[in-house]
C-alpha cells in the first residue's frame, strides 16, 4: 500500500501564489507517475498535471504555463507550484499516484490516491 498526504492548500488572493506538496509512504517502489487531480463543487474531477519518475510532465491546458509539476525522489515528495492563480481555480487538490509510465492526461489510471487539500481563490 501507498499513502499519500497533501498539505499546502489555502486562501489566496487571484493572481496570488500556492506550492502544494504530496508526501508519498509505503509502498513506494510501486510508483512511477504521480499526478495532481482537482474538483470543484458541481464539477468535474480534472487531471490538472502529471510527472514522471525522470521528470518528464504534462499539464492540462487550463493551467499549462500557470502550474508547475515537480518531484524529489529522495524526498518521496511530489510538489504542484501554482502562479497566477484565478478564481476558477478554486478546488480541492488532491495528488495521485501510479504504477503506469504514460503521460497522456487522458489515459492516466492511478492506484493510490489522497485525500485532498482545499485550495480556495477570492476575486
Amino acid at each position: 500500500q501507498v499513502q499519500l498526504v497533501e498539505s499546502g492548500g489555502g486562501l489566496v488572493q487571484a493572481g496570488g501564489s500556492l506550492r502544494l506538496s504530496c508526501a508519498a509512504s509505503g509502498s513506494i517502489f510501486r510508483i512511477n507517475t504521480m499526478g495532481w487531480y482537482r474538483q470543484a463543487p458541481g464539477k468535474q474531477r480534472e487531471l490538472v498535471a502529471v510527472i514522471a519518475r525522470g521528470g518528464s510532465t504534462n499539464y492540462a491546458d487550463s493551467v499549462r504555463g500557470r502550474f508547475t509539476i515537480s518531484r524529489d525522489n529522495a524526498k518521496n515528495t511530489v510538489y504542484l507550484q501554482m502562479n497566477s492563480l484565478k478564481p476558477e481555480d478554486t478546488a480541492v487538490y488532491s495528488c495521485a499516484a501510479s504504477s503506469g509510465y504514460g503521460l497522456a492526461l487522458r489515459n492516466f489510471v492511478y492506484d493510490y490516491g489522497g485525500q485532498g487539500t482545499q485550495v480556495t481563490v477570492s476575486s
